[in-house]
């Protein structure tokens, strides 16, 4: 995307007003398309491990065990399996569209009106990307209410879900965006930018087959040292946000409340990392393999 625009600056002596257009044309199609391909890795991801999800949910909420979170998700029964789908599927489908579209136009946006190096434009334009996407977090506030347990008797659907958060305001849709935003900046600036150099010291690709292969190992291990890195911070954004109505805690509140909880060791703070350390290569594999094939095709 940069060479394109580079590439056309260079010609706006010769004919200013045709290069702005086609400049303008050129950036307009080439960022649509990474939308569109983050759209559709994030499809297809959240439907082959929406499960894993689940069981990876009920850890970080209760501190369960593997075997007995699985157990309790088995007494659901198959029926209540993909219960709360939908706020996942509509939060991250958008969210991984803006993640990849925002970092490539925020990128473009900060090379051409700056002149700071690269890696910092970049890493610049992933936070930005990461911070607005932090507006769905009523999605993921929902899907959080959606698999607890305990609201089951509740409310039954999405709309139900939203329209009970209604009744406490805006404010409600939004309990637990300070943990959200500590994750998507941070995490966003390392996947952009360890992206490039992890793939290139796996082996050379010469095939179509290869590339997708080193794409889901790339983006497997870096979905899983994030993953492991903002656990924790998962874990407090997960209490906060299965809470209806009453005081808003801070971040800091939540999480001396569940480090006494849990004994105050380290290893039960971090119940379920192991899963969501399967979870995220499997994941972040599909995202990043996915996504780079359809942009290749595009």
């Amino acid at each position: 995307m940069l060479y394109k625009t580079n590439s056309m600056m260079d010609s706006e002596g010769s004919a200013p007003t045709n290069s702005k257009e086609h400049l303008s044309n050129d950036l307009t199609a080439t960022s649509g398309k990474h939308y569109l391909c983050g759209y559709c890795a994030a499809f297809t991801n959240i439907a082959v491990t929406f499960p894993i999800q689940k069981v990876l949910f009920r850890q970080q909420l209760y501190g369960l065990k593997t075997k007995d979170a699985v157990l309790q998700l088995q007494k659901d029964g198959i029926r209540n399996l993909y219960r709360g789908i939908l706020p996942p599927l509509m939060q991250k489908t958008t969210t991984l569209a803006l993640m990849f579209g925002l970092y490539e136009d925020f990128s473009s946006l900060l090379h051409s009106h700056t002149s700071a190096p690269e890696l910092l434009t970049r890493s610049m334009a992933a936070v930005l990307a990461g911070t607005t996407e932090a507006v769905l977090t009523p999605f993921e506030r929902v899907q959080t209410l959606l698999q607890d347990y305990k609201h089951h008797d509740r409310f039954t659907n999405t709309y139900q879900a939203f329209k009970v958060l209604k009744v406490y305001g805006m404010r409600e849709y939004y309990r637990g965006l300070v943990p959200i935003l500590l994750r998507n900046g941070p995490s966003n600036a390392l996947f952009f930018g360890l992206r490039g150099p992890i793939k290139q010291c796996l082996p050379e690709a010469t095939s179509y087959s290869a590339h997708l292969v080193n794409d889901f190992i790339c983006g497997g291990l870096l979905g899983a040292m994030l993953g492991f890195l903002f656990f924790p911070v998962n874990v407090v954004k997960t209490r906060m946000q299965a809470q209806i109505g009453g005081e808003f805690q801070s971040f800091s509140e939540v999480f001396v409340k569940i480090w006494l909880e849990r004994d105050r060791k380290l290893i039960h703070l971090f119940r379920g990392a192991h899963l969501n350390y399967h979870r995220s290569v499997l994941s972040w594999g599909i995202i990043n393999a996915t996504y780079e094939f359809l942009l290749k095709l595009l």
